[in-house]
């Protein structure tokens, strides 16, 4: 799967507002401290041949400085050509923890967007995601994965828990 990386250094400001954007709008990345590893900072200034942090990473292109309008045209370039949902998900173990009591395998549904694919396939709050294309969903980072595996607009089957019945959707993510 692709990724996100943010070069950083502890008391670099443009680095923190830069990790501040990215968790702002939920999106995960890898923070590198090149203060703290040579290695990784030969390696920023091999592919930028610059020492200035902060460099972000984005599927391949490297952007120099907090450049938000470079980072939200790579992050939404990344958003098109990749495989969603519209849920918010989390590990259906925490959840049942949490709860008490519900299936411990799968990825928990807490939120589905409106006219989503999820929405569209029925999902709802509370449902859990026990495979999807064939593969079976384990918890929320299994869910993730599966989805960067698929081909954008292919229809796959998806396979969910609600009330304890087993349900199978086709969707198209």
């Amino acid at each position: 799967m692709s990724e996100v990386v943010v070069y950083t250094t502890p008391t670099c400001g443009y680095c923190h507002q830069v990790k501040q954007y990215l968790g702002q709008r939920e999106i995960p990345y890898r923070e590198i401290d090149v203060a703290a590893d040579a290695q990784a900072a030969a390696e920023m200034v091999n592919v930028t041949g610059q020492r200035g942090v902060p460099v972000v990473v984005i599927d391949g292109q490297v952007v120099v400085g907090f450049d938000r309008p470079r980072i939200d045209e790579l992050l939404a370039a990344r958003s098109a050509r990749q495989p969603r949902l519209g849920l918010s998900v989390a590990d259906a173990a925490s959840m049942a923890q949490k709860h008490g009591s519900g299936p411990t395998d799968g990825a928990y549904v807490g939120r589905v967007s409106p006219l989503s694919p999820g929405d569209r396939a029925g999902l709802a709050e509370g449902d859990v995601v026990v495979a999807l294309a064939g593969e079976p969903i384990r918890n929320a980072d299994d869910l993730e994965a599966v989805l960067s595996e698929l081909v954008p607009g292919e229809q796959v089957n998806l396979v969910f828990l609600r009330d304890g019945q087993r349900t199978t959707a086709r969707v198209t993510p």
